[in-house]
């Protein structure tokens, strides 16, 4: 079995497709594959000169799943679905197309669009991470965001959520991080805090790629700012506790209703602090249902 990946180059759109396509290969009784194009490579002009010859000079193998994520690879993957019309073409996210138009959309439940044949709705985006049952006991990870389309960063609220963590769970090792989004003044002002020498502090400049997942695997609870819901749900599908860190909000939309949906549900209550303990796989959910219905349109 054979997936291609028409990739726009954003780093969380092909997490969400490596994630599907790893998921595929877990559970596939065949050899999956997997080639990842660029867009670039994939001129629209180029594409319509293939619907004649029915093929595509550029694939390794003719494709059984054509997977793509972002605005600019919805037209690519249609294009190509015609070059290649025994492949199934999937689009992770709420397409601008008719949904139909694609064998499937891969949409998460916070879009507000309904299932049906063609759609597949996920909590939270897919992503790449397993639960591999490594976490260690009073492990917590702090991971924080910054500014964001619909999130203002606030220093005092996020510098109290840390005080209380620290103060309510005096033997555990916290482990701490930045993302490219947090303020370059927040470690600084973090550092003049009394309890800064019992966090272990890693900026976003000094982790390698991957070093987050990794974390979450050995951590019994991520603690995360409400800007990054994607890290939400990575920490979740790694099997974390996750708990969620308040900053200013600029607007409503369905991303925050989402986190209210979120936070309103049975929570577990931790020494008085209220984590989400949800267990999630969707990459392998929806794998499964990819996979069953094979044979399908």
């Amino acid at each position: 079995m054979h997936i291609v990946y028409v990739s726009d180059g954003k780093a969380g759109h092909r997490s969400q497709a490596v994630g599907l396509y790893k998921a595929m290969q877990r559970q596939s009784n065949i050899e999956v594959t997997f080639q990842e194009i660029s867009i670039q490579e994939l001129p629209i002009f180029s594409l319509l000169k293939a619907l004649w010859a029915r093929r595509f000079g550029l694939f390794e193998k003719k494709p059984d799943y054509i997977f793509g994520v972002g605005s600019h690879t919805q037209a690519r993957v249609l294009l190509l679905g015609r070059v290649y019309p025994k492949a199934k073409t999937v689009i992770m996210m709420k397409p601008n197309f008719p949904v139909n138009w694609f064998d499937y959309a891969i949409i998460p439940q916070h879009d507000g669009v309904k299932e049906s044949m063609h759609v597949i709705t996920t909590q939270g985006a897919l992503n790449p991470i397993v639960n591999e049952n490594r976490h260690q006991p009073n492990r917590i990870l702090i991971a924080l965001g910054g500014n964001s389309k619909r999130h203002q960063w606030n220093d005092e609220k996020v510098l109290s959520s840390i005080q209380r963590l620290v103060e309510n769970n005096v033997h555990a090792t916290f482990i701490l991080t930045t993302s490219r989004r947090t303020p370059d003044t927040f470690l600084e002002t973090l550092a003049q805090q009394n309890i800064y020498s019992k966090l272990q502090i890693f900026s976003v400049e000094h982790t390698p790629q991957g070093w987050v997942f990794e974390e979450m695997q050995k951590a019994e609870a991520v603690w995360v700012t409400e800007d990054s819901v994607s890290m939400i749900f990575e920490a979740l599908t790694a099997g974390c506790q996750v708990g969620i860190i308040e900053i200013d909000r600029l607007k409503s939309d369905r991303i925050t209703q989402l986190l209210d949906q979120l936070l309103s549900n049975d929570l577990l209550d931790k020494q008085h602090i209220k984590l989400l303990n949800l267990k999630l796989d969707e990459a392998s959910r929806v794998a499964d249902i990819l996979l069953k219905h094979r044979d399908v349109f």
